[in-house]
């Protein structure tokens, strides 16, 4: 899933397992690409996506450009430095983001921010 595989920001879905339903739960979301790295924010403020991912950080990104489903790992952004670097590249590549009432020491302090990392897919239960 690096940055020459993908455009820089799209579009994605993003599948996470609901912390107290255990039910799949499917959201779309943009997502950029910060130093080779996919990652997905937004503005500041809960998101039910975060809160699953922290409670069970394997998901499935469903990417539109090229169409694929990519089985990932979450870790959320907790370096105050890192952070930045992605708001900074956020305001960049999707103006949208920018264009929020919020500064960008919001984004930094209160946005949720994740890292997805490719891993490979689970064996089918049983097998």
């Amino acid at each position: 899933m690096g940055a020459g595989e993908v455009p820089p920001t799209g579009t994605c879905d993003l599948t996470t397992v609901g912390r107290r339903s255990g039910q799949r739960r499917r959201v779309e979301i943009w997502y950029l690409t910060v130093d080779g790295e996919t990652v997905i924010t937004g503005t500041p403020g809960a998101r039910n996506w975060l809160a699953n991912l922290r409670a069970c950080p394997r998901a499935v990104l469903h990417l539109r450009s090229p169409d694929r489903d990519v089985e990932v790992a979450a870790a959320e952004v907790i370096e105050q430095a890192k952070r930045r670097r992605i708001t900074a590249e956020a305001f960049r590549l999707q103006p949208w983001y920018a264009e929020q009432p919020y500064s960008v020491e919001d984004w930094v302090a209160g946005a949720p921010m994740v890292v997805l990392t490719s891993v490979p897919p689970r064996a089918p239960k049983g097998s």
